[in-house]
């Protein structure tokens, strides 16, 4: 019990650190809610409508890529500290798992995960990705959809 003591400490300071803070910040900060600080703020332009439901998938994908070779280095420091304990078998252990990483991140990119552009090839399943199909445009309410109408009487 006693090795688990230091970790139990470190535990309850960590708990008691959170739960101050958010005390602390609830009586002493200031709280002066006004209508302009309450209003959604996205790069000086005020919002006219609710943002579209659909997020691109491809940016989950390369959320997770991150996530992966984050998970990968965290595997590697024990492994770089201790590699002359663990000999041979902890190589072999340490590549089997790179190999494993780097055939996910291969396959990744085959099937156009870290592809940002339009779609290049289309498989017959799939129907043809236009930039009118997949892009929904915000703020074009009154805009002429053509650039010829822009001059017209």
């Amino acid at each position: 019990m006693d090795n688990y003591l230091p970790l139990v400490v470190m535990l309850v300071l960590a708990v008691v650190f959170v739960f101050g803070s958010l005390v602390t910040t609830k009586f002493v900060a200031p709280s002066r809610p006004t209508v302009a600080k309450q209003d959604p703020y996205e790069c000086g332009i005020v919002p006219s409508r609710e943002a579209p439901q659909r997020f691109p998938v491809r940016f989950f994908l390369v959320a997770m890529i991150f996530i992966i070779f984050d998970i990968e280095i965290i595997f590697l420091y024990p492994w770089a500290v201790y590699h002359r304990e663990l000999g041979a078998y902890g190589l072999i252990e340490m590549l089997m798992f790179s190999v494993a990483v780097l055939v996910s991140f291969l396959y990744l990119l085959s099937k156009g995960a870290l592809d940002w552009g339009t779609v290049k090839k289309v498989s017959p399943l799939q129907p043809l990705r236009t930039s009118e199909s997949s892009i929904r445009r915000v703020g074009l309410e009154g805009r002429p959809s053509r650039p010829s109408e822009v001059g017209a009487p």
